[in-house]
């Protein structure tokens, strides 16, 4: 094999390195649509961690976004697993 890559032209590894850095880019682009099909860029993911216990450290525009937050992420999480049985 060393003298194979040795009888190579002078030259040779950057087609290495394109070639790499191509399946590199594909695969970050499938990863960055699958993550987009898959609701991973959900910025309001922040108010789940929130209960009725917080109520009183939040504003009551804060406290009713994240009631409504939790709402919806049960009522995917309910289709999900509907689907997921089905």
């Amino acid at each position: 094999m060393t003298e194979y890559l040795q009888s190579l032209p002078d030259g040779w590894t950057i087609y290495v390195w394109l070639v790499a850095a191509a399946m590199i880019l594909i695969v970050a682009g499938y990863f960055m649509w699958w993550a987009a099909k898959n609701e991973q860029f959900d910025e309001d993911i922040k108010y789940v961690i929130f209960d009725e216990k917080d109520k009183q450290k939040m504003s009551p525009e804060e406290f009713a976004k994240s009631q409504e937050v939790m709402k919806h992420q049960m009522q995917r999480r309910e289709e999900n697993l509907a689907k997921k049985d089905k």
